[in-house]
């Protein structure tokens, strides 16, 4: 089984990779290669035994799509992105990154099925940022895609061009609705949702963390363990079962802001919460007062996706995975 990871160098990639070279199985086969591929050079993952391909490429630039899919992988994630913030404030790379790089690659694996039957399964991060208000709460499997940010309209063309290119058979895909990833480990990124992470992060290793909204705000998210549980099982899942509508909301937490100091308190204490400080910002809670707070994810359930189901739950795998348990 031969594995592409567009977007290895990111979060995501990384703990996708992690999981795949611990063992994790493709389509019920162990993956004897994998090649990883990102603008920032990905490392070589250690213990492995199969082949790696560690490649800095630009997936938008002539030519990288048709290199990666010489190979012809088995299965390919397709997380290559600019984050929310970055998109909206650069409109021109954003829409060279998220949506020409994509269209590069779902061109490369069409022609490599018209040359010779290639067809791999697909696997796409979306985003939940595909909806936009006004917006109902729980937000149902059936509810319109009306982005209001670029970011989330390059993530909405996608969805639809990977529905297609897999109506018309030339590979098998299926875009995951990430909720917001939280609580994302490292430094902050240029996401204008990175406060979420960022209140909790800081202070469970002592660290000062500025909330730049109201603690009412109320969000959709899943940690960085589920949301590569999420990617592993729509590598896996009968496409049947699906059926034409090929882009799921994921299953995730809707929480308040306040609601997540709360279990910041119960899972480390005053003292960690007495590290966040308030800087109100009107542009960010305006920004966030449009976003989804929740949603009902039925379908995704159905089938086999699950996340977490409280934020203390979400708090406890950062511990464990980024903080070895202890905070």
């Amino acid at each position: 089984m031969h594995a592409l990871i567009v977007g290895a160098a990111g979060m995501v990639g990384r703990k996708l990779t992690d999981r795949i070279v611990r063992g994790a199985p493709l389509q019920g086969k162990a993956v004897d290669h994998l090649s990883l591929v990102d603008v920032v050079a990905p490392e070589t993952p250690e213990g492995y035994s199969g082949t790696t391909d560690c490649l800095q490429a630009d997936l938008s630039e002539a030519g990288t799509a048709e290199k990666l899919i010489a190979a012809r992988p088995d299965v390919i994630f397709h997380l290559a992105a600019i984050v929310s913030g970055e998109a909206e404030k650069d409109f021109e790379k954003g829409y060279r990154i998220n949506l020409d790089g994509s269209r590069a690659l779902f061109e490369a694996i069409r022609h490599a099925n018209l040359a010779d039957g290639y067809r791999p399964r697909v696997v796409f991060a979306s985003s939940i940022a595909v909806v936009g208000a006004p917006l109902p709460y729980p937000i149902p499997d059936e509810f319109h895609a009306t982005p209001l940010t670029s970011y989330g309209t390059q993530k909405a063309i996608c969805e639809l061009l990977l529905s297609d290119y897999s109506r018309h058979g030339f590979f098998d895909g299926i875009g995951i609705r990430l909720p917001t990833i939280c609580i994302r480990p490292g430094k902050p990124n240029a996401a204008a949702s990175g406060f979420f992470s960022n209140i909790l992060r800081e202070p469970l290793v002592g660290q000062e963390a500025v909330l730049p909204v109201p603690e009412t705000i109320r969000h959709w998210h899943t940690s960085p363990r589920s949301a590569v549980g999420f990617m592993l099982h729509a590598a896996d899942i009968d496409l049947d079962e699906v059926g034409p509508r090929r882009n799921l909301s994921m299953p995730g937490v809707s929480a308040t802001v306040g609601e997540q100091i709360e279990a910041l308190r119960r899972v480390a204490g005053q003292k960690a919460v007495a590290l966040i400080r308030r800087e109100p910002d009107a542009m960010i809670t305006k920004m966030c007062e449009s976003w989804a707070a929740g949603f009902d994810a039925t379908r995704a359930r159905q089938l086999g996706f699950t996340s977490e189901d409280s934020f203390d739950a979400i708090i406890q795998a950062h511990i464990e995975d980024e903080l070895e348990g202890a905070a």
